[in-house]
């Protein structure tokens, strides 16, 4: 189908199944192990041409406020303008530019990723899972995401010296996601 034809065909639209679907991170602590984060609050939608998602629209938000490592001092840190400022900037966002097909099921995601108002490239790997029904009727697809990224490409600078040399956090932040989508009527 030419890319002319895919974009003029009815498009399905699907949105996220919050309940099932979960958007991590982990970052090298004390450069000796890794700390796991979440944001609990985040959307995201699918807009394709069947299963189609090399020409998907892809959309997602995170709620900058809602991010949890299961320490409220860091996760205040975190909100702070040391890092996300979730009260000047309450939403990241992801805007999807190309998926494309590299084998059976497999994808790279790219796209444009904004946090604290800085947007910057970003790639993803793309596990598609399939596509089913649940028990009520409601047709599902679902995906796995895994990438990195530099936080310092969004101006989230802040880091501690060790006395033993090295730093607090590492600049890599790895992120990983299980998400699965219900149609839309």
């Amino acid at each position: 189908m030419s890319t002319t034809a895919t974009t003029t065909a009815i498009r399905t639209k699907w949105a996220l199944d919050p309940t099932h679907s979960e958007l991590v991170f982990k970052v090298k602590h004390l450069m000796i192990s890794n700390v796991k984060g979440e944001f609990q609050k985040f959307n995201a939608s699918i807009e394709a041409v069947g299963t189609d998602f090399q020409h998907a629209r892809v959309l997602a938000t995170m709620d900058a406020s809602s991010i949890f490592t299961n320490e409220e001092n860091r996760d205040k840190h975190l909100r702070s303008a040391d890092f996300f400022d979730a009260e000047q900037h309450p939403h990241l966002e992801f805007k999807g530019t190309a998926m494309d097909l590299l084998g059976d099921n497999e994808y790279k995601l790219r796209g444009e990723l904004t946090i604290k108002g800085i947007t910057q490239p970003v790639t993803l790997d793309v596990e598609f899972g399939g596509k089913n029904t649940d028990p009520w009727g409601n047709e599902k697809l679902a995906f796995a995401l895994s990438g990195k990224i530099n936080r310092k490409d969004w101006g989230l600078n802040w880091n501690a010296a060790l006395e033993t040399g090295g730093v607090l956090v590492s600049d890599e932040v790895r992120i990983s996601a299980e998400l699965q989508f219900v149609k839309q009527a």
